[in-house]
């Protein structure tokens, strides 16, 4: 339950930036206070930005990403006893 009304903050957040972007263009298209061409343009800068943010979020994410020896050593272990199992049944498990 707690997972879906966590997501459903997030999509209600999303789409109150949809709307915000969507009438500040529009009052911008209305009013002409930037010219009728760049004014155009706005959605595709809205586009690239997000993209950007996007990898930005994801190359922080990848400098940030834990490393964890310790779950590295048990699954090293559970490798090794899944390739027993298997010789044990007779399928062979070549590995490097």
């Amino acid at each position: 339950m707690f997972f879906v009304v966590r997501r459903m903050k997030h999509v209600v957040k999303i789409m109150s930036l949809v709307v915000a972007v969507s009438s500040i263009w529009i009052v911008l298209l209305q009013a002409a206070i930037i010219p009728r061409s760049y004014t155009l343009l706005l959605p595709i800068y809205f586009v690239v930005s997000l993209g950007c943010y996007g990898l930005l979020m994801i190359g922080i994410g990848l400098m940030q990403f834990p490393t964890c020896p310790e779950e590295s050593v048990l699954l090293q272990h559970d490798i090794a006893e899944a390739k027993d199992y298997l010789s044990g049944n007779g399928i062979e498990v070549v590995s490097d």
